[in-house]
Protein backbone atom coordinates (compact mmCIF):
# COMPACT_ATOMS: atom_id res chain seq x y z
CA UNK A 1 0.00 0.00 0.00
CA UNK A 2 2.74 2.60 1.11
CA UNK A 3 4.21 1.98 -2.40
CA UNK A 4 1.71 2.31 -4.34
CA UNK A 5 0.93 5.61 -2.74
CA UNK A 6 4.53 6.44 -3.44
CA UNK A 7 3.80 5.74 -6.73
CA UNK A 8 1.16 8.12 -7.10
CA UNK A 9 2.80 10.59 -5.83
CA UNK A 10 5.54 10.55 -7.63
CA UNK A 11 3.24 9.79 -10.52
CA UNK A 12 1.99 13.57 -9.53
CA UNK A 13 5.10 15.59 -8.56
CA UNK A 14 6.30 14.21 -12.12
CA UNK A 15 2.96 15.61 -13.59
CA UNK A 16 2.97 18.48 -12.58
CA UNK A 17 6.64 19.41 -12.83
CA UNK A 18 6.21 18.67 -16.37
CA UNK A 19 3.08 21.36 -16.73
CA UNK A 20 5.43 23.98 -15.10
CA UNK A 21 7.79 23.24 -17.38
CA UNK A 22 5.32 23.65 -20.43
CA UNK A 23 3.71 26.56 -19.00
CA UNK A 24 6.45 28.22 -18.29
CA UNK A 25 8.01 27.47 -21.95
CA UNK A 26 4.92 28.47 -23.54
CA UNK A 27 4.99 31.46 -21.57
CA UNK A 28 8.76 32.50 -23.00
CA UNK A 29 7.81 31.61 -26.47
CA UNK A 30 4.77 33.61 -25.69
CA UNK A 31 6.69 36.64 -24.98
CA UNK A 32 9.56 35.91 -28.20
CA UNK A 33 6.77 36.53 -30.47
CA UNK A 34 5.07 39.89 -28.69
CA UNK A 35 8.57 40.95 -28.87
CA UNK A 36 8.92 40.40 -32.54
CA UNK A 37 5.47 41.52 -33.12
CA UNK A 38 6.66 44.73 -31.95
CA UNK A 39 9.54 45.12 -33.75
CA UNK A 40 8.02 44.71 -36.93
CA UNK A 41 4.98 46.41 -35.99
CA UNK A 42 7.99 49.61 -36.01
CA UNK A 43 9.09 48.77 -38.70
CA UNK A 44 6.01 49.45 -40.61
CA UNK A 45 5.91 53.19 -38.98
CA UNK A 46 10.05 53.64 -39.78
CA UNK A 47 9.20 52.72 -43.76
CA UNK A 48 6.43 54.84 -43.73
CA UNK A 49 8.82 57.33 -42.16
CA UNK A 50 11.53 56.68 -44.99
CA UNK A 51 8.98 57.01 -47.80
CA UNK A 52 7.60 60.49 -46.26
CA UNK A 53 11.07 61.87 -46.23
CA UNK A 54 11.93 62.32 -49.93
CA UNK A 55 8.91 63.96 -50.35
CA UNK A 56 9.41 66.52 -47.74
CA UNK A 57 12.79 66.93 -49.12
CA UNK A 58 11.87 67.69 -53.15
CA UNK A 59 8.96 69.78 -51.29
CA UNK A 60 11.56 72.33 -49.79
CA UNK A 61 14.33 71.69 -51.96
CA UNK A 62 13.98 74.18 -54.36
CA UNK A 63 13.67 77.22 -51.37
CA UNK A 64 16.39 75.94 -49.32
CA UNK A 65 19.27 77.01 -51.33
CA UNK A 66 20.91 78.38 -48.61
CA UNK A 67 20.48 74.70 -46.24
CA UNK A 68 21.62 72.43 -49.03
CA UNK A 69 24.11 70.47 -46.22
CA UNK A 70 21.04 70.41 -44.10
CA UNK A 71 19.11 68.75 -46.86
CA UNK A 72 21.91 66.34 -48.47
CA UNK A 73 22.21 65.30 -44.29
CA UNK A 74 18.71 64.38 -44.03
CA UNK A 75 18.99 62.46 -47.35
CA UNK A 76 21.77 60.72 -46.43
CA UNK A 77 20.48 59.37 -42.77
CA UNK A 78 17.22 58.20 -44.54
CA UNK A 79 19.09 56.28 -46.56
CA UNK A 80 21.34 54.44 -43.83
CA UNK A 81 18.13 53.89 -41.92
CA UNK A 82 16.36 52.37 -44.57
CA UNK A 83 19.27 49.98 -45.02
CA UNK A 84 20.08 49.52 -41.59
CA UNK A 85 19.63 45.57 -40.24
CA UNK A 86 18.40 44.69 -36.68
CA UNK A 87 17.41 46.41 -33.69
CA UNK A 88 20.91 48.04 -32.68
CA UNK A 89 21.58 48.45 -35.79
CA UNK A 90 18.63 50.44 -37.05
CA UNK A 91 18.25 52.50 -33.91
CA UNK A 92 21.60 54.17 -34.32
CA UNK A 93 20.76 55.16 -37.86
CA UNK A 94 16.84 56.21 -36.90
CA UNK A 95 18.11 58.37 -34.34
CA UNK A 96 20.73 60.00 -36.62
CA UNK A 97 18.06 60.51 -38.85
CA UNK A 98 15.98 61.91 -36.31
CA UNK A 99 18.53 64.11 -35.50
CA UNK A 100 18.43 65.33 -39.11
CA UNK A 101 15.04 65.63 -39.36
CA UNK A 102 15.14 68.11 -36.23
CA UNK A 103 17.30 70.58 -37.88
CA UNK A 104 15.36 70.10 -41.14
CA UNK A 105 12.21 70.88 -39.54
CA UNK A 106 13.75 74.49 -37.66
CA UNK A 107 15.91 74.95 -41.10
CA UNK A 108 11.85 75.09 -42.67
CA UNK A 109 9.91 76.83 -39.63
CA UNK A 110 12.42 79.84 -40.10
CA UNK A 111 11.42 80.13 -43.91
CA UNK A 112 7.98 82.36 -44.06
CA UNK A 113 7.80 80.88 -47.58
CA UNK A 114 7.63 77.78 -47.10
CA UNK A 115 5.68 77.27 -43.93
CA UNK A 116 2.78 78.66 -45.94
CA UNK A 117 2.79 76.42 -48.75
CA UNK A 118 0.40 73.68 -47.96
CA UNK A 119 2.26 70.71 -49.40
CA UNK A 120 5.06 71.30 -47.10
CA UNK A 121 2.79 71.75 -44.02
CA UNK A 122 0.71 68.50 -44.90
CA UNK A 123 3.77 66.78 -45.20
CA UNK A 124 5.35 68.13 -41.54
CA UNK A 125 2.16 67.02 -40.36
CA UNK A 126 2.56 63.47 -41.64
CA UNK A 127 5.69 63.36 -40.58
CA UNK A 128 4.55 64.32 -36.91
CA UNK A 129 2.20 61.81 -36.94
CA UNK A 130 4.49 59.01 -38.15
CA UNK A 131 7.19 60.84 -35.73
CA UNK A 132 4.43 60.23 -32.68
CA UNK A 133 3.34 56.41 -33.95
CA UNK A 134 7.06 55.26 -33.41
CA UNK A 135 7.65 56.59 -30.27
CA UNK A 136 4.37 54.68 -29.24
CA UNK A 137 5.64 51.56 -31.00
CA UNK A 138 9.06 52.12 -29.49
CA UNK A 139 7.82 52.33 -26.12
CA UNK A 140 4.92 49.12 -26.38
CA UNK A 141 7.82 47.35 -28.04
CA UNK A 142 10.78 48.23 -25.04
CA UNK A 143 8.16 47.02 -22.31
CA UNK A 144 7.56 43.84 -24.24
CA UNK A 145 11.76 43.56 -24.74
CA UNK A 146 11.62 44.18 -20.40
CA UNK A 147 9.05 41.95 -19.59
CA UNK A 148 10.83 38.74 -22.08
CA UNK A 149 14.22 39.78 -20.82
CA UNK A 150 12.86 39.82 -16.31
CA UNK A 151 11.33 36.61 -17.18
CA UNK A 152 14.35 34.92 -18.42
CA UNK A 153 16.45 36.08 -15.26
CA UNK A 154 13.74 35.46 -12.44
CA UNK A 155 13.57 31.96 -10.81
CA UNK A 156 12.68 29.50 -11.82
CA UNK A 157 11.76 30.55 -15.32
CA UNK A 158 15.35 31.79 -16.01
CA UNK A 159 15.90 27.61 -15.33
CA UNK A 160 13.41 27.07 -18.32
CA UNK A 161 15.18 29.70 -20.27
CA UNK A 162 18.59 28.37 -19.79
CA UNK A 163 17.19 24.75 -20.89
CA UNK A 164 15.53 26.34 -23.96
CA UNK A 165 18.26 28.77 -25.12
CA UNK A 166 16.04 31.69 -24.84
CA UNK A 167 18.19 34.76 -25.25
CA UNK A 168 17.50 38.74 -24.24
CA UNK A 169 16.07 40.98 -26.83
CA UNK A 170 17.82 44.57 -27.66
CA UNK A 171 16.02 47.59 -26.61
CA UNK A 172 15.49 50.00 -28.81
CA UNK A 173 17.45 52.72 -27.36
CA UNK A 174 18.81 56.43 -27.82
CA UNK A 175 22.36 56.63 -27.98
CA UNK A 176 23.76 58.61 -25.58
CA UNK A 177 25.02 61.03 -28.45
CA UNK A 178 21.31 61.97 -29.50
CA UNK A 179 20.56 62.87 -26.26
CA UNK A 180 21.73 66.47 -26.69
CA UNK A 181 19.14 68.94 -28.03
CA UNK A 182 19.96 69.80 -32.05
CA UNK A 183 21.66 73.07 -32.68
CA UNK A 184 20.16 75.05 -36.21
CA UNK A 185 23.07 77.49 -37.18
CA UNK A 186 21.37 79.60 -39.67
CA UNK A 187 23.50 82.65 -39.41
CA UNK A 188 24.04 81.94 -43.17
CA UNK A 189 20.37 83.17 -44.39
CA UNK A 190 20.89 86.06 -42.32
CA UNK A 191 23.61 87.37 -43.92
CA UNK A 192 22.22 87.00 -47.16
Amino acid sequence: MYLQNMGVVVAVVLVALIAWVVVGYNRLVRLRNQVANGWKQIDVQLKRRHDLIPNLASAVKGALEFEQDTLEKVIAARDRAASAHGVEQSAAAENALTKALRQLVAVVESYPELRGTENVLRLQEELTTTENQIGFSRQHYNDLVMRFNTLQEVFPANLIAEVFRFTPAEFFAVAESERETPSVDLSLRSQA
